[in-house]
């Protein structure tokens, strides 16, 4: 009969993906399907024409490495809405559901499921200046912590031959450093949005450049957020642990833990340097917090001041006595 319309064409499509190096596996949720394509340019290309034909409400996928990025690219260019999902609550979400098993179509399916049952908001990604962005402050992240490392090893060291050959790859390693630095300075002053931002943060005091590279590489939502939200997304947003009577602690968890690791040395600083933040760790340890409780909360107040300055597009001043 002409003009019907089959219950495939109408109904909503939650799409589960899941990542690797070289092919995407699919599940289409409610209708079953399932399918694989290759990672490459043509394979999601296929996978788009093939979304396509339905009426898809969600698509999530796990971020993987970097091999997620291009597939998030082309799927939100097509008009898809796209949620990455953090992988240990996939899992979670799996067992909760009785899959214990963990295969690629297996981990396609759920993702489809959590998509329909959880909702996951959708992610905007990255423009290719803030992924590269993300990308040099990443690879500094990782030579500082060889340096460490290399630095630990050379001050245990004995032999004359083993600390020579240790110095000289930290001087090499040192060269490396300067270099990223130089280039993340560039790619932030090629941009006049992410150098506004740039100057804004520096303007806090406790905020240096290296601050600066962690909020603009790991939190590119900032100036978007309410004061929960970005608190949350820096992981120091206090989690309640209460059951019937009892009342545990408020720890923080979650969040994303290069930005927490910054943000806590940052309320060092800050906790001396900055006065409204140091007059409020001040008030905080003489009423008896611990000291690294005040902290956390210092970093805290740090996120949400970042991210209210960045929205209301001016620099740091001190609050009034």
């Amino acid at each position: 009969m002409q003009g019907k319309v089959t219950t495939e064409e109408t109904a909503s499509v939650y799409v589960g993906v899941d990542v690797c190096k070289d092919h995407l596996d699919v599940c289409l949720h409610p209708l079953g399907e399932r399918f694989r394509v290759g990672n490459d340019r043509d394979g999601r290309r296929a996978l788009v024409r093939r979304l396509g034909r339905h009426k898809v409400a969600l698509v999530a996928m796990e971020p993987t490495s970097k091999y997620h990025r291009s597939a998030h690219r082309q799927l939100a260019t097509a008009g898809f809405a796209v949620a990455l999902v953090n992988p240990l609550r996939a899992r979670l979400f799996a067992e909760a559901c009785g899959r214990l098993a963990k295969t690629d179509a297996i981990d396609a399916a759920m993702l489809a499921l959590m998509a329909e049952r959880l909702a996951p908001a959708p992610t905007a990604p990255p423009t290719l200046a803030e992924e590269q962005l993300e990308e040099l402050a990443s690879a500094r992240s990782s030579a500082i912590a060889e340096r460490v490392a290399l630095d630990n090893r050379r001050s245990m060291a004995s032999a004359p031959f083993l600390r020579r050959e240790l110095a000289a790859r930290l001087r090499s390693l040192d060269r490396h450093i300067a270099r990223l630095e130089r280039e993340i300075e560039i790619a932030i002053a090629a941009d006049p949005a992410t150098a506004r931002r740039a100057e804004i943060l520096r303007s806090i005091p406790g905020v240096g450049p290296v601050t600066t590279i962690a909020f603009l590489a790991w939190m590119r939502e900032i100036g978007q957020l309410n004061a929960k939200q970005a608190a949350a997304l820096a992981g120091l947003a206090p989690v309640a642990h209460d059951s019937g009577p009892a009342r545990g602690k408020r720890r923080i968890r979650g969040g994303r833990g290069a930005l927490r690791t910054t943000l806590y040395m940052a309320a060092l600083v800050a906790s001396q340097r900055n006065p409204d933040l140091k007059r409020f760790y001040q008030q905080l340890k003489s009423s008896g917090k611990p000291p690294k409780l005040a902290l956390t909360a210092v970093a805290r107040k740090l996120v949400i001041l970042a991210n209210r300055l960045v929205s209301e597009n001016r620099t740091w001043m001190p609050l009034a006595s």
